[in-house]
């Protein structure tokens, strides 16, 4: 059993005063007053709140998932996410090969296999996209998907796709009612899509959308696009890379106003690489590739900064963007991006400048 005592305990839905969380078997056991503890607990932090999750990353420390396809990858991904105060995170690979998306598929089991902590399962981004709205990916790979391909990756991927972004304009139903009954969450992206493609995509139960803004059909006056069909939708949740260089910082704050808890973080990070079709260089606090703009620099934690220092979004909603509202696209809520009774222990520690103390996983 372990005592944590927080100055300030984010619940996920409040902040609390002097709490001290105990946890035994990883699972979060009593959380309780400090004054109606015996002996405060030596392990004292200024904040706790729930640990993120991170369900758009590509690699860490110098290993492209979809250049290093193995178990090694995966290990470095949770490093890097577990020093910016994500517990969990979704590996993710772009728009490729068969043979990569089925290595990368391996890589995922065999860290599995080796007990690797934190990975919820494999986003495949792309290759069923739109190519006037590729962004960095490689155009020679997009293409339309028959229902047998849709079906050899999902079956070959079963238990490890948890995620694929696609353009729904570019997708048949079948193909799309495929994806969807295997359990995969479906995020609309690098989409070209008219605001009533997109609406009626998202009425016949696409929950998510992929990086708002970037790679998509955008918000005009007579041409409402994907990026109104978002706004417009009661439900459909979007991603958003808070580093100031994929979308300005004024631009989250009027897409925070309309969407408000549909509207969480991604980080979309990527690593140096030379290798493979996607050489990510970092220039100024972002990573290109061929010149594009092909991912960031960020962390769970400094996009938290961000939110609050520089969008200027109050802290238990920054909080709720990186851990309940991605818990709730990946239908984890129930166990994560909460600190109660019988939740799993995934914690954050945090200090008054919002670095990252301690982690604690379940």
């Amino acid at each position: 059993m372990e005592q944590y005592y927080a100055e300030r305990l984010f619940t996920g839905n409040e902040f609390l005063q002097q709490q001290v969380v105990t946890v035994a078997d990883g699972s979060i056991v009593d959380i309780a007053a400090a004054g109606t503890i015996a002996e405060r607990p030596s392990k004292q932090y200024e904040i706790i709140a729930p640990a993120f999750m991170d369900i758009q990353i590509y690699g860490a420390h110098g290993k492209l998932l979809a250049v290093y396809p193995e178990a090694d990858s995966l290990h470095k991904l949770y490093d890097y996410c577990s020093k910016g105060g994500a517990s969990h995170f979704q590996a993710t690979v772009a728009t490729n090969s068969k043979e990569v998306f089925f290595a990368c598929i391996d890589a995922v089991r065999a860290y599995w296999k080796e007990g690797g902590k934190g990975c919820i399962g494999l986003h495949v981004e792309g290759p069923w996209l739109h190519p006037v709205r590729k962004g960095a990916h490689i155009e020679s790979f997009i293409h339309s998907p028959s229902v047998e391909e849709a079906r050899e990756l999902l079956e070959y991927g079963k238990g490890v796709i948890t995620m694929i972004t696609l353009a729904p304009e570019v997708c048949s139903r079948e193909v799309i009612d495929l994806v969807r009954s295997y359990g995969v969450v479906i995020s609309a992206g690098h989409s070209n899509a008219t605001y009533e493609e997109a609406t009626a995509a998202f009425n016949a139960g696409i929950p998510a959308a992929t990086h708002l803004y970037n790679a998509m059909s955008p918000l005009q006056h007579r041409a409402p696009g994907i990026v109104g069909a978002i706004f417009d939708h009661p439900r459909v949740m979007a991603s958003i890379v808070p580093d100031g260089f994929h979308v300005d910082f004024a631009a989250i704050r009027i897409a925070k106003k309309i969407l408000q808890e549909r509207l969480f973080v991604i980080t979309d990070a990527v690593t140096e690489t030379s290798e493979g079709p996607y050489p990510h260089h970092l220039a100024a606090d972002r990573y290109e590739s061929n010149g594009i703009l092909s991912g960031s620099a960020l962390t769970m934690a400094s996009s938290v900064r961000n939110l609050v220092n520089k969008v200027g979004i109050e802290l238990g909603e920054a909080l709720r963007m990186v851990s309940l509202y991605p818990a709730q696209v990946m239908n984890r809520d129930k166990q994560m991006g909460k600190i109660a009774k019988g939740y799993k222990a995934n914690l954050v520690m945090l200090d008054n400048a919002l670095q990252v103390q301690a982690l604690v996983t379940a």
